[in-house]
């Protein structure tokens, strides 16, 4: 048996395209569906469907069907991974990434380190949010400044909560900027073992709390809440679907990070929280990307 993805090569906005197109069809089911640039000088960027078991030439012809009003002439390309760590092969090619404060690295990069980053080093895993894609990376740089901008400075932000954790990255950013509990939960148990080992590595484990929840009945947030920051970097529909949860979960004054939203489903999502009470203040954009600062 071997895991691989289906994926077609294009450039920045075709790539925004495709995502717009396979995530109504397959996110439901399950699916990681990701973009990823793979020549910067020549603008070609990637849009792929992880899945998991051997190639299906009836998934793949799913695939070609859903992307063909957009890309009718496309061709569906198959990566096998077979049992290589793709996520670990591909950490390593990958440069450190900055955002505000923060230099996510791996291992192999701890001499980028300077002395006044706040630095998190991740571990090669199973689950998404490397730092190095846009919308992990406009995260991070609106946790720096939401945190900041508290009135007795990033201590008093918390507790937080980071919804679909994913590797731990925004908790353990959260944690690192100042003394605050952190709730990290994922609906994948997967995720949920890398960001502990991810929480570990980076010694922020008197912190943060990694548990897996599949829904806000879990009584990891009631225990944990109400929270004064929360951080969701998902996707539109299922954010515009949780909306009155986080709100119910969220401290009075608190603020909500959003992100895992594209540039075009940026109004639906406001809209979905200006119907429980909370309003836009201040958006990020990178690379078709945007994450939504909200109270």
């Amino acid at each position: 048996m071997s895991d691989h993805r289906y994926f077609i090569v294009t450039d920045e906005a075709g790539a925004a395209g495709a995502l717009a197109l396979l995530e109504p069809v397959f996110e439901d089911e399950g699916y990681p569906i990701a973009t990823m640039e793979v020549n910067e000088d020549k603008g070609v960027w990637e849009a792929s469907i992880y899945v998991t078991g051997d190639p299906d030439p009836a998934f793949r012809e799913r695939v070609r069907l859903c992307l063909m009003p957009a890309f009718p002439d496309a061709t569906i390309e198959i990566e096998e991974f077979g049992d290589v760590d793709w996520i670990a092969r591909s950490l390593e090619g990958l440069k450190p990434v900055r955002a505000g404060r923060f230099l996510v690295h791996g291992a192999h990069d701890s001499g980028a380190v300077r002395a006044h980053d706040l630095a998190i080093e991740l571990e090669a895993g199973q689950a998404f949010g490397t730092g190095h894609h846009g919308t992990t990376a406009g995260c991070l740089e609106m946790i720096e400044r939401v945190m900041r901008a508290e009135p007795g400075g990033p201590a008093g932000a918390g507790p937080v909560l980071d919804l679909g954790t994913g590797s731990g990255v925004l908790a353990i950013a959260a944690a690192m900027l100042g003394p605050v509990r952190v709730l990290a939960t994922d609906i994948d148990p997967v995720a949920t073992r890398v960001a502990k080992a991810n929480v570990r590595h980076n010694r922020m484990s008197a912190r943060i709390d990694c548990r897996t929840a599949t829904g806000f009945h879990s009584t990891a947030f009631g225990n944990a809440g109400p929270f004064r920051l929360i951080i969701a970097n998902i996707l539109a529909r299922p954010l515009m679907r949780m909306a009155p949860d986080i709100k119910r979960n969220l401290a009075p004054g608190g603020s909500v990070i959003l992100s895992g939203i594209l540039e075009s489903q940026r109004w639906q999502v406001l809209a979905a929280f200006n119907g429980q009470g909370l309003h836009h203040v201040k958006t990020l954009w990178r690379n078709g990307w945007v994450t939504l600062h909200l109270k």
